[in-house]
């Protein structure tokens, strides 16, 4: 039989799956309150928000350092490994599809919902009864309530943020190569500059949203484009985010020595996730932005 098959390590009962159920119904549930309260005084929503946040992050924490330790005591067979490839795998098809439903819901509203409304058979219900100001254009500057936004350009910040994101790329390759051939210091070097990108993309893409919000006008509330918008660009947001955590956690453990050329699934898998989130934001960049 082959040696790779002989053990498998079954982790003891672990509290740290429900702990991220719970963080994740908290967050859900903030964020849902914050949405309904964004025209009101009270903000217990935030709260919540801020409170699942916290629970995620501790349970983030806890969870990778317990793997961490596993993997350290030499506890993972080559099976193991391969189990742990497939998850890694899966949940990024999964994330695959969490976004193809956005994009979807993209899609539906430019291609159907707003010519159907502008259709010839439709146009004397829309015009005179649902929107006397409806325009059957993309993207839809005026809300039903008569407000007036403007449609966030392509050029500026989120080229900018492109061309970070496509640099990061090629930086966390170079880290990727020099893990393969143990040259530690070029691999810190690199992963560094990644996670250094990574975070810059993040503080541009604040600056966009005060832009947003205080010169376009364009808010979470500005009708359908502002839901898409904020929609799309905040998820992703979000998992650029996590990946650069993930990175960030990563990096920490080749400075303390912990991967090497033979053993370095943790650094792959943090980088298939963050080539994944650079191909979401060039989709992003072109249905959102530019088209």
């Amino acid at each position: 039989m082959d040696k790779s098959y002989q053990t498998y390590y079954v982790p003891e009962q672990s509290p740290w799956p429900i702990i991220g159920a719970v963080a994740m119904f908290l967050i859900a549930v903030g964020a849902g309150l914050t949405v309904m309260q964004l025209n009101s005084d009270t903000s217990y929503g935030a709260w919540v928000l801020f409170a699942g946040i916290l629970v995620l992050i501790a349970m983030i924490v806890g969870w990778f350092r317990h793997v961490i330790d596993e993997s350290m005591s030499g506890l993972y067979s080559a099976q193991m490994d391969r189990s742990f490839r497939q998850g890694m795998g899966w949940f990024i098809f999964s994330e695959v599809m969490f976004f193809a439903a956005f994009f979807g819901a993209l899609f539906y509203v430019r291609m159907f919902a707003v010519p159907w409304l502008g259709g010839s058979s439709n146009n004397l219900m829309t015009n005179e009864v649902l929107w006397p100001s409806f325009e059957a254009v993309w993207p839809l500057l005026v809300t039903p309530s008569g407000a007036v936004t403007q449609a966030m350009p392509w050029h500026g910040l989120p080229l900018i943020n492109t061309i970070i994101l496509l640099t990061s790329s090629v930086t966390l390759h170079f880290a990727h190569t020099a893990i393969e051939q143990d040259q530690r210091a070029k691999l810190t070097l690199f992963l560094g500059v990644t996670i250094l990108l990574g975070f810059i993309f993040l503080g541009l893409q604040v600056e966009e949203y005060i832009h947003a919000y205080q010169e376009l006008g364009l808010k979470l509330d500005s009708g359908i484009y502002g839901n898409t918008f904020f929609m799309l660009t905040g998820f992703h947001g979000m998992h650029v985010t996590l990946g650069a955590l993930m990175l960030l956690v990563v990096w920490l453990r080749i400075i303390k020595g912990h991967l090497d050329s033979n053993q370095h699934f943790a650094f792959q898998a943090a980088a298939w996730y963050w080539h994944f989130v650079d191909v979401v934001w060039l989709c992003l960049f072109v249905f959102v932005y530019v088209l």
